[in-house]
């Protein structure tokens, strides 16, 4: 009698989960410490130099924390890995740099920039490794949320059609709201005791696409997005300090902006539109005008590509965000942050919420100029695209901390560079 899972299909938990590169991290450890007393101390004898062991535990605690948070996003074979590694990395040499300022502990200037070099060095190439290996092939039950899997990018999967594996898999996903058949339950004990991991279709689609899967959404779930308000006061704090420090620099592009938009179009300069804030509250929204007075006449409508409402200098500001950079006002009035859900006008949310299961949870936390959707989804035109953009906002929600917050900082600067998601 056949099992379930012949030989071809058991995959090892060593096979079901990226490498945790513990071995890689010692080396980088060692040449962390070695490469930074030699260009300190002209020696590779840093243990010698007692005074420093400090220095010494700062550097590696700031790598390895780098490193466990960028090994969080490269789950299920993802590529976030990189890019949370650079940012990782430089936010934690900026924060030891900063306890050993406050402290008055001993530092060394070519020490901390060897040391930061290395670590930075030795995550690209973890991410590079990691992206080397096939990414996870997933098993996929049939029913329930199966056919979003098909549509997915990132993912290597077997859609079985019975509860037998033959082919090479390293873990196995399954609706676990959906009724199972007896033989699908079968097969499923099967696989947890021949050490073949199961993971519920909602966690494996948000892990592989960094969206929050609506389809599995209930009230009961939602319990979930109810996060700690100490890292928003503190977010507050960070945003009117980034407002203050940027503003000598952002004030004459404003000005020049607004001169150019004077000399171009008849009219205002700034646009004010009503827009729904934090806790479904209306507030009133401010940018640069980048459209033709008589834009709204008809009614509020999505903008499309080529749109022709569009002024010359519009688009040039639109694709560079710098209509954006009024909405300093709206931070320090405290109505935004820098990071958030992107507001709504009122028509629109009035519209989605009475089409769009759970839109309004998007407005549990502060509007802001850039957010998750805005660096991975774009310009959302239509109820589709807003429910998919609201999954990625509903994602960025349940997730809130600093270190995602980093992440979107570092993928705003692709998107400004780039011109992603702008019409």
């Amino acid at each position: 009698m056949r099992g379930a899972i012949s030989t071809a299909g058991v995959s090892t938990r060593q096979r079901a989960a990226l490498p945790s590169f513990s071995e890689l991290r010692l080396v980088a450890v060692a040449l962390l410490l070695v490469l930074g007393s030699l260009a300190a101390f002209g020696h590779l004898r840093f243990w010698t130099q007692t005074y420093a062991f400090p220095l010494y535990a700062l550097c590696t605690a700031a790598y390895l924390g780098a490193a466990a948070v960028s090994s969080q996003f490269t789950r299920f074979g993802r590529t976030l890995g990189l890019r949370v590694g650079i940012v990782g990395v430089t936010l934690a040499f900026a924060l030891v740099l900063a306890v050993i300022l406050f402290w008055r502990l001993y530092y060394s200037r070519p020490f901390l920039l060897t040391a930061y070099v290395t670590a930075l060095s030795w995550q690209v190439l973890e991410s590079w490794l990691a992206q080397q290996k096939a990414p996870l092939r997933l098993a996929v039950v049939p029913g329930g949320a199966a056919a979003d899997f098909a549509r997915l990018r990132h993912a290597d999967c077997i859609f079985l059609q019975q509860p037998f594996l033959e082919e090479r898999a390293d873990a196995v996903v399954v609706d676990l709201h959906d009724r199972l058949a007896p033989e699908w339950v079968r097969f499923l004990a099967d696989c947890s005791l021949k050490g073949m991991p199961t993971y519920h279709a909602a966690v494996a689609y948000e892990a592989l696409t960094g969206r929050v899967f609506l389809g599995h959404l209930s009230a009961g779930l939602l319990d979930e997005f109810r996060f700690s308000p100490v890292y928003a006061y503190g977010k507050r704090l960070l945003d009117l300090l980034f407002v203050l420090l940027t503003l000598p620099l952002a004030g004459p592009l404003m000005l020049l902006t607004a001169l150019a938009i004077k000399i171009e179009s008849p009219g205002p300069v700034l646009f004010w539109q009503e827009r729904v804030g934090e806790g479904g509250k209306p507030f009133r929204m401010v940018k640069f005008r980048s459209m033709c007075v008589e834009s709204e006449a008809g009614g509020a409508r999505f903008a499309a590509h080529g749109d022709d409402r569009v002024t010359r200098i519009g688009r040039f500001i639109r694709k560079m965000r710098v209509d954006e950079l009024p909405q300093y006002w709206n931070i320090l009035k405290g109505e935004m942050s820098l990071i958030g859900p992107r507001p709504e006008q009122v028509s629109f949310v009035r519209q989605f919420e009475q089409e769009i299961p759970f839109y309004a949870y998007r407005h549990l936390v502060k509007p802001g100029i850039t957010g998750w959707a805005q660096v991975n989804h774009g310009y959302a035109a239509s109820v589709d695209e807003t429910r998919g953009k609201l999954e990625h906002d509903l994602y960025y929600i349940k997730h809130f901390s600093f270190w995602l917050d980093a992440l979107i900082v570092f993928g705003t600067i692709r998107t400004v560079l780039t011109g992603f998601g702008a019409r």
